[in-house]
C-alpha cells in the first residue's frame, strides 16, 4: 500500500510538468510545420487534398524532421522555458535546412507538384538525416 501511495504522489508531483511540456513542445511543432507550409513556394495541403502523393511524403519529412530534434530538446529540457527557447532554436535550424536542401534539389517545388514520389524520398531522406544531426548538436 505505501509503494501506491509513493507512485500516486509521484504521478500528482509530476503530471502537470508532464503536461505542460508536452503542450509546449506540440505548440512549437505546429508553429513549426505552419512556418515550413509558409517557407515552402506550394501549397502541400493543397496538394494532398488533390491526390498528390509525393507531396504528402514531403509534408511527412517536414513533421518527422521537426519532431526529432524538438523529442531530443523535450528529453534534455529542465524546464518550460528552456523548451521554449531551445526548441524554437531546433526548429529554426531545421527550417533553414529544409530551405538549403530546396536549393541544391533543382525545380523541387515543381517536381512536386507534378506528383514525382522519387524526388520526394529523395527529400525525406535529407530531411530526417538533418534532423538526425540537429538533435545530435542539441544533445550535447
Amino acid at each position: 500500500m505505501e509503494i501506491l501511495l509513493i507512485i500516486l504522489q509521484s504521478v500528482k508531483s509530476g503530471l502537470p510538468f508532464l503536461i505542460s511540456h508536452f503542450v509546449i513542445s506540440v505548440g512549437i511543432f505546429l508553429i513549426g510545420l505552419w512556418i515550413y507550409t509558409i517557407v515552402t513556394p506550394m501549397n502541400e495541403l493543397e496538394l494532398i487534398r488533390k491526390g498528390n502523393i509525393a507531396a504528402s511524403i514531403s509534408l511527412f519529412g517536414a513533421c518527422i524532421g521537426i519532431s526529432i530534434p524538438l523529442a531530443v530538446c523535450l528529453a534534455s529540457s529542465v524546464n518550460a522555458v528552456d523548451i521554449v527557447v531551445w526548441g524554437s532554436i531546433a526548429v529554426i535550424l531545421q527550417l533553414v535546412c529544409f530551405k538549403v536542401v530546396d536549393l541544391f534539389l533543382k525545380d523541387l517545388s515543381k517536381r512536386i507538384i507534378d506528383g514525382e514520389v522519387g524526388v520526394s524520398i529523395v527529400l525525406i531522406g535529407f530531411k530526417i538525416s538533418i534532423a538526425v544531426l540537429n538533435a545530435a548538436a542539441l544533445s550535447v
